[in-house]
């Protein structure tokens, strides 16, 4: 049993590490020279880590960190605790030291970027928090030698407070179906950035809402159009840069193919009316909607540069906020009193008031306005949220993504 131990922390290395890079090439040999038979490729072989310095007492404060990960959402039992155990029971320094770097190293890397495998977090573009071996072996030996192999687990857990309601509200779930749910916007929390900044808005897509966060504090929040079904908004972070007023709107392909392209066809002088202009291209038109009261981005925009074409922008038609359901739009989220939320992000501009804003805007010129710092943005998927009195709330599954996350953290 004690082999089969030792065996256990460099296989677990190199399964977290990912694939060995190729060999170089072997170059060809040049015209008329004598062929001789290829070198065999030698295998690589992961050398060993080297010891770090456990005692019983370290494994043992390990082996309670594993039990108590139910309390985190996740299950004890995918974290070895028999092998610890059984390592305890057996005396053997060296099997309780690779028992329990092994089990400290697997929960270790689920506390700090989730357990969800990469391929069931749908329409989650964000890169996962840092979890790669190294920095996580790092953590660890720090954590021994300041004897702290506990409280540095814990360290790796998100620090948001909304992660710290819905721990809090797990034990009180008795409804299989709202344990699931909770776990799973856990499992989201752990793939969020650790570090959201000190100022920064945050968008959840179930809640149709963005908040500017201010010092831990959320200062305004406003009600927002996301994505629908067919179109999602992604789940990314970005950095608001500037704010544009009257902004021109680059029309994305799809939407020139589901219907502006047709009625510029059928309609030449129509599309103008709304303030279409476009080019033929190889590639099909490209078309261009011009600032003006008919413009679909309204009279303002939160620049937000991303591979995604996501920002933040006012909509001509408002009424649509009154509704429930508010997946409506082709991706962007569409904002409601974007002017508000404009004038807090500018409230070191002075100069750039609510009467200016709307004096340019009245212009239909286009005009850009660098926030003097540049604020983070994060659009999460939340299903779960705070409410109340420390309570939790359950939104809509929008695009339905629950499913696959609860199905992964339920896979042994």
């Amino acid at each position: 049993m004690i082999e089969a131990m030792r065996a256990l922390v460099p296989a677990l290395l190199l399964s977290l590490s990912g694939p060995l890079s190729a060999q170089e090439a072997v170059p060809a040999p040049a015209a008329g020279a004598v062929q001789q038979a290829a070198p065999q490729p030698q295998p690589v072989v992961a050398p060993a880590p080297a010891p770090l310095p456990w005692t019983a007492a370290t494994a043992r404060e390990t082996l309670a960190e594993v039990q108590a990960a139910s309390k985190e959402g996740l299950n004890p039992a995918d974290y070895a605790p028999a092998a610890l155990e059984a390592a305890l029971a057996s005396g053997d320094e060296a099997a309780i030291a690779v028992a329990a770097e092994a089990s400290w190293m697997a929960l270790a890397k689920d506390y700090a970027a989730g357990r969800t495998p990469i391929e069931a977090r749908i329409g989650w573009k964000s890169p996962p928090p840092r979890s790669d071996v190294e920095w996580l072996r790092a953590k660890l030996a720090d954590g021994l030698a300041a004897g702290t192999a506990g409280e540095t687990l814990r360290g790796l857990l998100p620090a948001h407070p909304h992660y710290r309601v819905l721990r809090a509200a797990l034990p009180a779930a008795t409804a299989p179906a709202d344990s699931a749910r909770i776990r799973a916007n856990m499992d989201r929390w752990r793939w969020m950035p650790r570090q959201m900044g000190e100022r920064h808005l945050f968008a959840n897509v179930p809640g149709y809402t963005v908040d500017l966060v201010d010092g831990g504090v959320p200062v305004a929040r406003h009600k927002i159009i996301v994505g629908a079904r067919k179109t999602p908004t992604p789940q990314f972070s970005a950095v608001a840069t500037a704010i544009t007023i009257n902004p021109p709107w680059l029309l994305p392909k799809s939407i020139v193919d589901e219907s502006v392209g047709a009625l510029i066809r059928r309609s030449p002088s129509a599309a103008r009316a709304r303030g279409y202009r476009w080019t033929a291209t190889a590639d099909g038109l490209q078309v261009m909607q011009m600032p003006g009261n008919r413009n679909s981005l309204g009279t303002l925009k939160i620049e937000m540069p991303n591979p995604y074409a996501i920002f933040f922008h006012d909509t001509p038609a408002k009424h649509l906020f009154n509704g429930q359901d508010l997946a409506l739009s082709h991706g962007c989220m569409r904002t409601q009193g974007i002017l508000g939320l404009a004038l807090r992000l500018l409230e070191e501009v002075p100069e750039w008031d609510a009467a200016r804003i709307d004096a340019t805007a009245a212009t239909n010129v286009t005009t850009g306005i660098d926030l003097p710092q540049q604020v983070p943005v994060h659009v999460g998927y939340f299903t779960v949220v705070p409410a109340k009195g420390g309570t939790v709330q359950v939104l809509p599954d929008v695009y339905g993504r629950d499913a696959a996350v609860i199905e992964a953290l339920s896979r042994r």
